[in-house]
């Protein structure tokens, strides 16, 4: 697909339709910067699987080629054939699929990188060899003009097997700048298509980037490229930068893959574009499902906190911000979620208020009346500062918890509880509670802590009560789990009568406790109602 740009006014129009909510200041600096088309050069299969600890076998980079070309991005760098027979076998397969994205392989400035790319049946190779004096001293052991030499005559060489080639001076912003105009001029007149700017080490600043393009627009006409990596987190800011001087092209990875902090980010890139300037690269809305495909393929986790599609991207949990939201996403987002195929998502914890909740509940399709909402509240957070996150099973479960428990008086509290285990030890639990204000002390052993507990329990109030049954269970399946419980007691004084009583809570012992007190309660709160 190709990329388009909107005049200001209807990128204005386009923004507010497609719930963009960037600052206006941005239209004030950038009304009059004309961007045109841009092109997205993917080179996930290739800088990205360079990533410390991921290998791509033939099925993963194929896979991944597919999204990355129903995605639409222009280019796709599937590989570096030279490094194995594997490699260019795999390239191969992605250049036999018949995508619409143009298919490139890597090469360095030699005939043999050459010749294993053309093997691979490509039209399209990336050559590249070292400019900076760091390079020519420590790596190459090369004089100037000898890599230029070797550069053009690369360039030549491939062009005259009819490929389309694109070339990189390496280390190019840490390259003099006479030098690597000079590169620039020698290799388009050795016929070159595309000439890339690689901040190999993410060393240049934005201010500075946009100098060195300037400047090399200045000789260059053929469409400029750039590839930023991250090492000082300006990557994208950089890529962007780079377009507003000139560039026509950005080299970018998924999920900011790529040699050690990575490459510009194709889902930041994208949406940069979008937002800042109406232009529209890619398929926006299958951007979500991409990065997470390929985040399984490669077993490299998106971190929650990543931008556009991490898990927190849309997440809100202050009961100030999820507030804002529910009377216009604007008020915390800078775009709809739904745009790169994301979804939001009310988060409850720490810092969930009442609308947070009742807002949540509702999403659940759970109606709650308002008396109940301050005590869900409350023990969310109770819950969020011991370290648990409560999820919307959890959370209905926990609302049904108390709502119905409302319907009977708490005449028997508990006000001490201690339980002593461990290896060699005999479970005991300690327990004092207060009925009708009369205060009971009790200890009990038993099997297990939780047996200790409900023991020291029925002794403290009444021995008549026996239990029936005890249910444990977890609600999801974390091993950080809410417990529910379930404990039935039994009047052994003639009436046989049942009592239930339910606790829901992280630690299995206490939660049991509260389960056999609202049990006792209930008892009391029956026998009261006969009298």
């Amino acid at each position: 697909m190709k990329a388009r740009q909107v005049d200001s006014e209807s990128a204005h129009e386009m923004a507010e339709r497609r719930k963009i909510y960037t600052s206006h200041f941005n239209q004030m600096a950038l009304k009059d910067r004309k961007v045109g088309e841009v092109k997205i050069f993917d080179t996930t299969l290739r800088d990205g699987e360079q990533t410390p600890g991921i290998a791509l076998s033939k099925e993963d980079k194929l896979r991944i080629a597919e999204l990355l070309d129903e995605l639409g991005v222009h280019v796709l760098e599937a590989g570096f054939p030279a490094t194995s027979e594997g490699e260019r076998e795999a390239v191969r397969s992605i250049v036999n699929r018949g995508l619409n994205a143009r298919v490139c392989g890597l090469a360095r400035a030699n005939k043999n990188d050459i010749d294993a790319a053309l093997s691979c049946d490509l039209d399209y190779i990336h050559v590249f060899i070292a400019t900076s004096d760091i390079h020519l001293k420590y790596k190459l052991k090369m004089t100037r003009e000898e890599v230029m030499e070797r550069a053009v005559s690369t360039v030549e060489y491939a062009k005259d097997h009819g490929v389309t080639v694109e070339f990189s001076c390496e280390d190019a912003t840490r390259t003099d700048l006479s030098f690597l105009k000079e590169m620039h001029i020698a290799v388009q007149e050795a016929g070159v298509d595309v000439i890339n700017v690689p901040d190999t080490v993410g060393v240049i600043a934005p201010e500075a980037m946009n100098l060195l393009i300037t400047e090399l627009m200045k000789v260059t006409h053929v469409p400029l490229s750039v590839h930023c990596h991250d090492d000082l987190g300006l990557a994208v800011a950089n890529s962007i930068t780079a377009v507003l001087a000139g560039a026509k092209q950005i080299h970018v990875c998924v999920n900011g893959l790529g040699e050690r902090a990575g490459n510009a980010a194709l889902e930041e890139v994208a949406m940069d574009l979008l937002a800042f300037f109406g232009v529209e690269p890619l398929a926006m809305s299958k951007i979500g499902q991409v990065c997470k495909t390929v985040s399984r393929i490669t077993g490299y986790p998106i971190p929650n906190n990543k931008a556009i599609v991490g898990n927190n991207a849309f997440s809100h949990e202050s009961g100030i911000h999820v507030h804002g939201i529910t009377g216009h996403a604007s008020t915390y987002e800078a775009f709809g979620p739904e745009l790169v195929g994301m979804s939001r998502a009310i988060v409850m914890g720490k810092h969930s208020g009442a609308h947070s909740v009742r807002d949540k509940l509702r999403e659940l399709g759970v109606e709650v009346p308002d008396e109940y909402i301050p005590e869900i509240v409350q023990r969310i957070k109770e819950l969020a500062e011991s370290g648990k996150h409560v999820d919307d099973a959890e959370l209905i479960a926990l609302t049904d918890h108390i709502i119905s428990r409302q319907d009977h008086e708490e005449r028997v509290k508990l006000k001490e509880f201690a339980v002593f285990t461990g290896k060699g030890i005999t479970p005991t639990a300690t327990v004092t509670v207060e009925i009708d204000g009369d205060s009971n002390t009790v200890s009990q052993i038993g099997v297990g802590p939780v047996d200790a507990a409900i023991k020291a329990l029925r002794t403290a109030v009444d021995e008549n009560l026996l239990l029936e049954e005890y249910r444990l269970s977890a609600i999801t399946g974390g091993s950080d789990s809410l417990a529910e419980v379930t404990v039935l007691l039994r009047d052994s004084n003639g009436t046989g009568r049942l009592y239930v009583g339910k606790g829901i809570g992280t630690d299995i012992v206490q939660t049991s406790v509260d389960a056999t007190v609202e049990a006792i309660n209930r008892r009391y709160s029956i026998i009261r109602k006969e009298v």
